[in-house]
């Protein structure tokens, strides 16, 4: 069977493409919203929750249309998108004092999770005006740390749901596609680390990310009803060596191939990373690689 595209890792073929057009003409005055529904429940995908994924589905065909596969109906309405408008966050109000010293002269070291709390909009601030990556908004699960000394931040910590795909890492797990949709959940993505420009202590960062791992599993269990059994981050080489990682013995994967997740064009469109590592258990593969 020929296939025509694949979208999250599904091929579709022209029998699938069939069955949408027979959908949009047994639905004409349907909007692309409702087609897309229609889509979800006939074709059983369902969240973990069991709604309906039908922004999945309205991707897929949004993508079909646009492929000249099928012909969608007009758009309708437009709704507001809040991530566009979203407010950028303020300068932070902390003091910048030089901290200097080593880390067995650091006063003891709390680490908090702010997501949800009202230190949230301190750490999207630091994030924005400090972080050369600046502040996004996390995709899926997610966690926020600061890590405080004497209540004063001193380093922050977010993490994400991880990638569907990922070429370096799916290679050194094993695991088959069948097993990665099912166990991706258990993955923690590293999308931002800072260490505060003010603070000046060696071996710092490579001190709170070793125990920042090892308490993530229990903190992302406590939210979110499930542990993480393997944590993983990209590092830029033209701007980092990601020295910190691996002297908190996270393992070098590969490289990605600067192409993004949603590439349709095979070619490289932006800087290629180094993927680092790290397992949060010594069974982690039995994990992602079983059956639920």
């Amino acid at each position: 069977m020929e296939v025509l595209l694949r979208y999250r890792g599904r091929p579709i073929t022209a029998a699938d493409v069939g069955f949408i057009r027979e959908l949009i003409a047994a639905h004409p005055q349907a909007s692309r919203r409702a087609l897309s529904r229609h889509l979800a429940l006939a074709w059983q995908w369902r969240q973990a929750n069991g709604a309906p994924r039908d922004m999945v589905c309205r991707g897929l065909m949004l993508a079909l249309h646009r492929a000249g596969h099928l012909c969608l109906p007009a758009v309708q309405r437009r709704p507001l998108n809040p991530l566009a408008r979203r407010v950028q966050p303020l300068p932070p109000e902390v003091d910048a004092t030089p901290l200097v010293g080593s880390v067995r002269q650091m006063p003891a070291l709390a680490f908090r999770q702010v997501r949800r709390t009202g230190a949230e909009g301190l750490f999207n601030s630091l994030i924005a005006h400090h972080h050369y990556l600046g502040y996004t908004h996390p995709v899926g699960e997610g966690l926020k740390f600061m890590v405080y000394a004497l209540e004063r931040p001193v380093a922050l910590f977010a993490w994400s749901s991880a990638p569907r795909h990922l070429a370096p890492r799916d290679s050194y797990i094993g695991w088959s596609p069948e097993r990665r949709r099912q166990n991706i959940h258990l993955i923690a993505y590293n999308t931002r680390f800072l260490v505060l420009p003010w603070v000046r202590v060696p071996h710092l960062a490579s001190h709170v990310l070793a125990r920042m791992t090892r308490m993530l599993p229990a903190e992302w269990e406590r939210v979110y009803g499930h542990p993480v059994v393997f944590a993983e981050t990209f590092v830029d080489p033209t701007r980092h060596r990601g020295s910190c990682y691996r002297a908190a013995n996270w393992v070098h994967l590969g490289r990605t191939r600067g192409r993004g997740k949603d590439d349709l064009t095979h070619r490289v469109n932006r800087s290629i990373k180094e993927v680092l590592g790290r397992p949060l258990r010594p069974d982690f593969r039995e994990q992602l690689c079983t059956v639920a």
